[in-house]
């Protein structure tokens, strides 16, 4: 282990000197996790007690009931089983096809009370009021939407004439944006006819614009911090936004300060490359018959990604022109938010089925072998997987077109974004990951016996089962809860599931990688996943909270997560230093003969390059930029969330997606049918990085910027408006992508598919010739 580090470097400790790690790592590690889970439970408990009030009726200056706390909790099913969230947003959360609806509402509910206040005090319309006598009507406007006439002791909030006229007028309002897919983004014509579903509505979006204007008591903003940006209305940046702002800045530089020292003196952290001779575990291997089995995983995975693609394509189109898709009628078959919805699930689904065939290929190896029945369990839970992907994503196409009038939360789409998916197929998926979790145990046994392979095998099952274990908040709601709870756990799985613990599934299976190719020791493997799960979690579950900045939580979860959400940061700065390791390792190295070999699998190696590059621009870059609170408040729900979304999603979970997918098939075919199909590899690879590239460069950035202008030049609810995106700008900039998107389908994900395919096909081929079991 001294050949690890550079002379001069800090002495080793006793226990490097002897090849075994400090136990401090693991105490380290559980610490973290402790702390991290105690403040996450903390802030999520709060948004129970710190929601905004559901009034138990809203009443009219004269008495009369305009609307319930029933018809508030009905009008958000009614927003959830017609896939509204897959159109516009509340609070800035959901897509961009449509507006956000507490915004639109609370902009032209605040025109209409300047109107009528206009009419009272000078006799003329709002438009043609001096400057002066506009700022007297538009501070008056304020004072009345801030004003809390809700009653906490008898449930009733009290509105003024102007409010309830304006709230009567909401149902030929929406009834009017359903009308014609030119106006709501792409919905089919007609949406919703029925006119108590448009009242409904009406009452839901009619208290989410109450709750982001009227002030908390004791506060002097709203319950949603002020969001949305609406000057008229009065809803502007608090103080705390500021200053959170800053401080996160000073804990930014305090972090990557202390871990850059913490590298720099102890220069064996990171990626050290093995002493000595290359011995290559994986080259050459025996690959078992459960191995073989996850080609058909790989294959289904390439499929799922060319659809996601070109369903992607598609939504992308209907930004750019909702009206019609080249002269045919695509909404009345396929509205957008039922493709941006199948967007999404086959992201997550592709992803994931690239992770769970990859931790089960991985498994064999480090486990030496299968066990009894293995690869009968890899075929079952492969089928269960298949009627998970079909069977939910026909679902969502019923629940959508209102086939399943009583079932569509359980087997249509429960309308939650980026967990559409039923409520009988979310728990199929749960129990299909504990089987998988299952199988891994099963194949890991061995090592789990042997000594030396104990932590890491360990880790590996640590890291797999968070996987089930934290998809299970998805159970905690319906479509009645408290829609600020719902996002409370909802970001559990987006945020914590995916960029916490996927993030740590993610650093174990390369440590395993480049453990199994030999290029590094057993002990920095090992140190590598403690480390990165450190610094990780240290900022990624208290950081979970900024996704909450506007959803009805209080100042002070923006504190916490601002601050920690800034460390979020400094695992991705570091992927700068790990950059050069990775080159090196990939590198032709000696063997025992002296011979120079290459690394195998350089497309493999290539992949988690692209990962680290795309983690640093994607997760780091385009994260930090729109994770300050002062830069969320403007930029929430816009282009540049798009653009974090694309270019992290893909760069680093779909990159290492597809390197798994590599993986698995230069380590099974023959080396005749490899060199047939790297050609194929090649093109995929400087296609996908190319395209997406691209996609950024040309189109979501510099339209998300543009977005952001107008935001601070016109407000929040103008720029998420047709006003805005039906601007000639606007639709250029979206048909700008066009080229990144067909370099990136056509040059990355079909060569990809391609290769897949022909993998299993032709491996079968290959496999039945020389006589061995048949898949």
């Amino acid at each position: 282990m001294q050949n690890e580090i550079a002379a001069g470097a800090a002495p080793l400790s006793e226990s490097q000197r002897n090849g075994k790690l400090s136990p401090w790592w693991r105490r380290a590690s559980f610490l973290t996790m402790a702390l991290g889970f105690s403040v996450l439970l903390l802030l999520t408990v709060k948004a129970y007690h710190e929601a905004p009030p559901i009034p138990g009726k809203v009443t009219s200056p004269d008495g009369s009931v305009l609307f319930t706390g029933e018809d508030i909790r009905d009008g958000q099913q009614v927003f959830l089983k017609y896939g509204l969230m897959d159109n516009g947003s509340i609070w800035g959360h959901g897509a961009l096809l449509g507006p956000d609806f507490s915004a639109e509402y609370l902009h032209t509910l605040a025109l209409h009370i300047a109107t009528s206040f206009a009419q009272v005090r000078y006799g003329l319309p709002f438009d043609n009021l001096t400057p002066a006598q506009r700022a007297i009507v538009e501070a008056e406007v304020r004072t009345e939407l801030k004003q809390n006439r809700y009653d906490a002791q008898t449930g009733v909030l009290a509105v003024g004439p102007s409010y309830e006229a304006w709230f009567r007028h909401q149902s030929s309002a929406w009834n009017a944006y359903f009308s014609s897919p030119v106006k709501n983004g792409g919905l089919g014509a007609g949406t919703i006819r029925d006119p108590g579903d448009l009242k409904q509505l009406s009452a839901f979006v009619a208290w989410t614009a109450w709750a982001s204007v009227a002030n908390r008591p004791g506060t002097t903003h709203s319950y949603t911090n002020n969001f949305p940006f609406d000057s008229v209305a009065g809803n502007t940046p608090t103080a705390d936004a500021v200053l959170w702002s800053a401080l996160s800045l000073v804990f930014l530089l305090g972090g990557t300060a202390a871990v850059l020292l913490a590298f720099g003196k102890f220069d064996y952290l990171g990626w050290q490359a093995r002493p000595g001779y290359l011995h290559p575990k994986l080259l050459g291997a025996r690959v078992t018959p459960g191995q073989r089995a996850t080609l058909k995983y790989f294959a289904l995975v390439a499929l799922l990604f060319l659809a996601q693609t070109l369903v992607g394509g598609a939504v992308a189109h209907y930004r750019a022109d909702p009206g019609t898709f080249y002269g045919f009628d695509l909404a009345a078959w396929l509205p957008s938010n039922l493709l941006r919805t199948w967007h999404l699930q086959l992201a997550i689904f592709w992803i994931a089925t690239a992770y769970v065939a990859g931790a089960l290929f991985l498994a064999a190896a480090l486990g030496g072998g299968d066990p009894a029945g293995q690869k009968k369990g890899i075929d079952t839970l492969f089928w269960a997987l298949v009627i998970v992907v079909v069977g939910s994503l026909l679902g969502e196409w019923a629940g959508m077109r209102q086939m399943l009038p009583q079932l569509w939360f359980w087997l249509g789409d429960q309308g939650w974004e980026y967990l559409e998916l039923g409520r009988a197929w979310q728990m199929l998926l749960a129990v299909a990951l504990l089987f998988w979790f299952g199988l891994l145990v099963r194949a890991l046994a061995p090592a789990l016996r042997n000594a030396e392979r104990r932590e890491i095998a360990g880790l590996f099952l640590c890291a797999a089962i968070a996987i089930p274990v934290f998809y299970l908040p998805a159970m905690f709601f319906d479509g009645t809860t408290h829609f600020s709870v719902v996002d409370a756990w909802r970001f559990w799985i987006i945020h914590l599931w995916v960029e916490g613990f996927f993030e740590f599934f993610v650093t174990v299976m390369v440590a395993i990688i480049f453990l199994q190719f030999g290029v590094v020791t057993r002990l920095t493997a090992t140190r590598v996943i403690y480390l990165d799960a450190i610094l990780y979690f240290t900022g990624g579950f208290i950081g979970t909270g900024h996704h909450w900045y506007w959803t009805g939580q209080t100042s002070f979860n923006m504190a916490l997560s601002a601050l920690f959400s800034a460390l979020e940061v400094v695992p991705l700065t570091l992927i700068t230093l790990d950059a050069w390791d990775f080159v090196r390792l990939s590198r032709p190295v000696a063997d025992i003969g002296h011979q120079r070999v290459e690394v195998p699998h350089q497309w493999t190696f290539h992949f988690l390059m692209a990962v680290g590059f795309w983690n640093f621009v994607g997760a780091g870059i385009f994260g930090f930029l729109i994770n300050l609170p002062i830069v969320s408040y403007f930029e929430t729900g816009t282009l540049l969330t798009i653009n974090h979304g694309h270019a992290a999603m893909m760069g680093v979970f779909g990159m290492l997606g597809v390197g798994l997918v590599v993986f698995a098939i230069r380590q099974t075919v023959d080396e005749a049918l490899w060199r047939d199909l790297e050609k194929y590899i090649r093109v995929g690879f400087w296609g996908l990085n190319g395209g997406l590239l691209m996609m950024v460069v040309m189109s979501l950035f510099p339209a998300g910027i543009l977005q952001l202008i107008d935001v601070l030049e016109n407000g929040y609810w103008h720029a998420r408006s047709l006003a805005y995106t039906g601007s000639d700008l606007a639709r250029l900039l979206e048909w700008s992508r066009l080229p990144g998107d067909l370099v990136f389908i056509v040059f990355g994900v079909v060569p990809i598919a391609v290769a897949a395919v022909r993998a299993y096909f032709d491996g079968r081929k290959t496999i039945r010739a020389a006589g061995v079991p048949l898949l």
